[in-house]
């Protein structure tokens, strides 16, 4: 049995004059409660309590993406305190690499191709 809210207003002390009344607005969406789509309309004061219950659920939702954002944060910082602890150690042991490979062969270091136009050979000069 689905119960129905009664009509009366208790502000104006008589049934709801409906779209007479500045509170009477449409909500569309979903309910927090059950899930079911919405799109109704009613008194503003009787949408409240579903408006604080969605609230909540936005509150403990954004509480959780900040907890998971710190929990990344301390991870990565964790790391880096790690990476330079590494480091500082080799300072002071004096194991530094001496020799540091560049990820891309520079530039300047290519073999000329085939190619022989005036404008490679100046560009092999440089």
């Amino acid at each position: 049995m689905r119960m129905k809210p009664g009509k009366w207003c208790p502000l104006i002390r008589k049934d709801c004059v409906g779209l007479k009344c500045a509170w009477f607005m449409e909500v569309r969406g979903m309910n927090p409660n059950t899930g079911e789509m919405i799109d109704e309309w009613n008194c503003a004061i009787a949408w409240l309590p579903m408006m604080q219950i969605e609230t909540s659920q936005q509150a403990r939702q954004a509480g959780a993406a900040v907890e998971s954002f710190r929990n990344e944060v301390v991870r990565k910082n964790s790391e880096n305190q790690q990476l330079y602890l590494n480091f500082m150690q080799q300072v002071q042991n004096n194991t530094l690499p001496a020799t540091v490979t560049p990820l891309d062969t520079p530039i300047n270091m290519l073999e000329s191709g085939s190619d022989n136009t005036e404008e490679s050979n100046l560009w092999m000069r440089c």
